[in-house]
């Protein structure tokens, strides 16, 4: 027999983390206010898939942060699709932005560019311990005319 009174609880739960991870998106990489990532983010989080040079914990994934808005100052981030089980919340994405700094030794282009992907988060407590985000990187790299 299914416990219904766990139901309700659990599904608040779900719907807080993924309301989380939006709330991330928006304010610390779409607005850029990079200060806010520990609001989202425990000090001792994991990056699962680091960018180039990405340092360890909180710190780091703020510098990662801090190096993206410079190249991308005008991106925004739009979530296509959310999906929560356990303390995992998956979200796909896609970015737009315009190359208007270094990135990753590729000077600015001023090109316009559009990145799909998806994050896997996992929480403890409200906020993230762990990240694994999967970019189109190849696609991206393809946008600034550093690959064919």
């Amino acid at each position: 027999m299914c416990n219904l009174d766990f139901a309700p609880a659990r599904y608040n739960v779900l719907e807080q983390n993924k309301a989380t991870v939006k709330k991330f998106l928006h304010q610390v990489l779409s607005v850029g206010d990079i200060d806010a990532t520990g609001d989202y983010f425990h000090i001792d989080m994991v990056e699962e898939v680091p960018l180039p040079g990405q340092g360890p914990g909180l710190a780091g994934l703020k510098e990662t942060l801090a190096m993206l808005r410079q190249a991308f100052p005008d991106m925004h981030w739009d979530v296509e699709e959310q999906m929560a089980e356990d303390n995992r919340v998956l979200t796909r994405f896609v970015w737009h932005g315009t190359h208007q700094g270094a990135f990753l030794g590729i000077p600015p282009t001023q090109r316009s560019v559009s990145v799909s992907g998806m994050v896997i988060d996992r929480f403890e407590g409200a906020k993230i311990k762990s990240t694994r985000i999967l970019m189109d990187t190849l696609g991206l790299m393809q946008q600034l005319g550093a690959l064919p």
